[in-house]
Parts: structure tokens; C-alpha cells; sequence
């Protein structure tokens, strides 16, 4: 070196220890986006619409079925929900920050409030209130394929053949659990939490840990179904 320095030369700058920092950075971030995801996906979602839906779904039809529609809807939902918070990166950092600690603190607020004021049978009411929801689904399913039954003849058989066709590549009850699941989901605690994480952490990190934690919980749904859901209590 000292003859480097002599000839008039510079000492070399070493560049990559810039770039392993900043690439440590990101994977701690992608860590903490996804452990923090995950883990208030799986506290909020345990008990919860989605979660009775999956269960009592799975207990009368084919479970993968059933948790394909499921996922699907949650997955679609966790991604959208974290398009929602990275269109809010566009404003300054600092103002997101306070707003989504904000945010945090008065859902964590008003969940306490949830829990002192809940019944301890609060699940089972829940639980009862999906089954007539999926009570009536299944009426309306049974009205429809009488409605566009062979035995309709003023229908004739020119509306049977797509329907058939229709019903080939996708199952009613796969469209069934992916509609319900994803509107009891739209508007949920679970799904602004991951709007809110989307805007403060790495949105990769929240994407997988969302959709892990969803598909950890709908899993454990299909495979318990109804005696998972009668132990869990929703208060606690």
C-alpha cells in the first residue's frame, strides 16, 4: 500500500460493504414485515367470520374445494389491502408513521372495549349466525339448479349446455366459499391492520406473511372444523 500511495494513486473505496448493508436492511425488513404480519393475521383471524365459514363449509363439502375458494378470496383480499397501503408511501413517511401508530392504537383500543363488553359465548353466536348465512346460500343453489334443471322444459336445452360447461370448470362451491369468504373478509379488522402495516413496513413481507397467516388459520379451519371453533374463545 505504500508504494500505492507514493505513485499518487487513491486507496480503493470497498463499494460492496455498502451494498451488503443495504441488502441486510432489506431482508430485516422483509422479516419484521412478515413476522409482523403473520402473527396479527393469525390473533385476528382465529375465531374469526372467515374462519366459521371455512370450518362449517368444509364439514358438508369437499375440503379442498372449499380451501381453494377460501384462499383464493383471502389472497386476493391481502393483496389488494396491500396496494391500499403502498399507495400511501406517496406521502411523507414521517405522516404515515404517526397516522398508522395512530391507527393501531385505537384499533387495539376498541378491540380491548370489544373484548370487556363480549359474552363469553360470543363464538357460538357468530358460529350460528354463518351457518343460516350458509343455510340460505345452499336454498338459493338448490332453486337455481331446479330452475335450470333438465326437467325445465320451457328453458329449453339450449341454456342447459353452458351451464354444464360452466359448472365443469368451476364448482358452485368453490365460488360459493370464495364469494362469502370474501365478503365477510372486505372491510374486516384483519384486512385495515394489513392496510396500515402495508404503509410503515416492506409490502413483500407483509404480502407473504398475510397470506401465510390466512392460510394457516383456513387450514386449521377445514382440518378441525366445528370442534376447533366451539373451543376457541373469541373474547380471549
Amino acid at each position: 500500500f505504500p508504494s500505492l500511495l507514493q505513485k499518487g494513486s487513491s486507496p480503493v473505496v470497498p463499494v460492496h460493504v455498502v451494498n451488503e448493508e443495504s441488502a441486510d436492511k432489506t431482508n430485516l425488513g422483509f422479516i419484521h414485515a412478515f413476522v409482523a404480519a403473520i402473527s396479527v393475521i393469525i390473533v385476528s383471524e382465529l375465531g374469526d367470520k372467515t374462519f366459521f365459514i371455512a370450518a362449517i363449509m368444509a364439514m358438508r363439502y369437499n375440503r379442498l374445494t372449499v380451501l381453494a375458494g377460501a384462499m383464493l378470496a383471502l389472497g386476493l383480499m391481502t393483496c389488494l389491502s396491500v396496494l391500499f397501503g403502498y399507495a400511501t408511501t406517496v406521502i411523507p413517511r414521517v405522516y404515515t408513521y404517526y397516522v398508522s401508530t395512530a391507527l393501531f392504537a385505537i384499533f387495539g383500543i376498541r378491540m380491548l372495549r370489544e373484548g370487556l363488553k363480549m359474552s363469553p359465548d360470543e363464538g357460538q353466536e357468530e358460529l350460528e349466525e354463518v351457518q343460516a348465512e350458509i343455510k340460505k346460500k345452499d336454498e338459493e343453489l338448490q332453486r337455481t339448479k331446479l330452475l335450470n334443471g333438465p326437467g325445465d322444459v320451457e328453458s329449453g336445452p339450449g341454456t342447459t349446455i353452458p351451464q354444464k360447461k360452466w359448472l365443469h370448470f368451476i364448482s358452485p362451491i368453490f365460488v360459493q366459499a370464495f364469494t362469502l369468504t370474501f365478503l365477510a373478509e372486505w372491510g374486516d379488522r384483519s384486512q385495515l391492520t394489513t392496510i396500515v402495516l402495508a404503509a410503515r413496513e416492506d409490502p413483500y413481507g407483509v404480502a407473504v406473511g398475510g397470506t401465510v397467516g390466512h392460510c394457516l388459520c383456513t387450514g386449521l379451519a377445514v382440518i378441525g372444523g366445528r370442534m376447533i371453533a366451539q373451543k376457541i374463545s373469541v373474547r380471549t
